[in-house]
């Protein structure tokens, strides 16, 4: 019920209000979102690359409306790229960045999957200048073939180009198969949209069950996994099915959040695993923030925390 709540509040512009303009709010939001600018994320970057981590980037922007946001989005990552690689941080894969469709174009009518191909591609270019990599987010259900369609096409170019996809899809251990591939570059999580039970398991129980039906899959396949889980036992998980894949550290990796549970995110690092924390920066941060929430309680005990003693 709190997860809905949270999801729910994601699309409220009266929650939305409240919590932008409460006092504290800017304070606490920094814990999970590294500032405004491209500057700031370049900053967090290279502090977090100092820790023996690496970094997917991702500018805060969704749903947008029309083609002038969806260039202005495609822009900054473009001035975010060249920041990178102007700071010498994206060699051997350490910092790339991880793009939502639906902020360059996707949503936008029937011409949205054309300019969101166009800009996907646009953005893959200008990693590739840089010498890095670019994965494309997943988002509600009903954008998932959208997605995989222009990670098929752009792939072709780019055949580094990532996907992710989310265990909690009754389509998604399919998914899995068709990307387990040899080159193939997976990022794995749990699923953080609000969706009607006939195309998703609602219960923590059964997205548990179905993410590692999924790592299995991929594990088992010829390509790159990279598990995005906070989860102690999924962390375990991982390691033994790497293990029993006879896969050695490297040939897959974690993924989390900044700002949720760093010291984990060291402890890991620091006994050889890749751990690459997913870096979000930008002026929308409230519904990144909300569904951050409705994926763990841990998040929103930190939050309402954080608001009461610092308020």
């Amino acid at each position: 019920m709190l997860r809905q709540a949270l999801l729910l509040a994601a699309k409220s512009s009266q929650v939305r209000q409240l919590v932008e303009t409460a006092p504290v709010s800017r304070g606490v939001v920094r814990r999970f979102v590294a500032g405004t600018g491209p500057q700031e994320a370049v900053s967090v970057t290279a502090g977090l690359l100092a820790e023996g981590l690496t970094v997917t980037l991702d500018h805060l922007g969704e749903d947008t409306t029309d083609l002038t946001a969806a260039r202005t989005v495609r822009d900054a990552y473009f001035v975010l790229l060249r920041g990178l690689g102007e700071a010498d941080l994206t060699g051997d894969g350490r910092a790339e960045v991880s793009v939502k469709l639906s902020a360059v174009g996707q949503a936008l009518g029937k011409d949205g999957h054309k300019i969101a191909l166009e800009h996907a591609y646009e953005i893959c270019a200008a990693a590739a200048e840089v010498g890095t990599t670019v994965t494309l987010d997943m988002e509600d259900h009903t954008t998932t073939n959208s997605t995989l369609s222009i990670l098929t096409e752009v792939r072709a170019e780019y055949p580094w180009l990532g996907a992710v996809l989310q265990a909690y899809l009754r389509r998604t251990e399919g998914d899995c198969r068709d990307l387990s591939g040899p080159g193939s570059r997976v990022r794995l999580c749990k699923g953080a949209y609000a969706e009607p039970e006939p195309v998703a398991f609602a219960s923590t129980g059964e997205v548990d069950r179905s993410y590692v039906r999924c790592l299995k899959v991929l594990m088992a396949g010829q390509g790159y996994p990279m598990a995005a889980t906070h989860d102690p036992r999924m962390i375990d998980i991982v390691g033994a099915l790497a293990a029993q894949a006879r896969r050695p550290q490297g040939s897959y990796e974690f993924q989390m959040l900044y700002g949720i549970r760093p010291v984990e995110q060291r402890r890991l690092a620091e006994q050889g695993e890749k751990v690459r924390v997913y870096v979000p920066y930008g002026l929308q941060w409230y519904g990144y923030l909300m569904r951050r929430m409705a994926e763990r309680p841990a998040n929103t005990m930190f939050f309402m925390r954080s608001l009461i003693s610092r308020g």
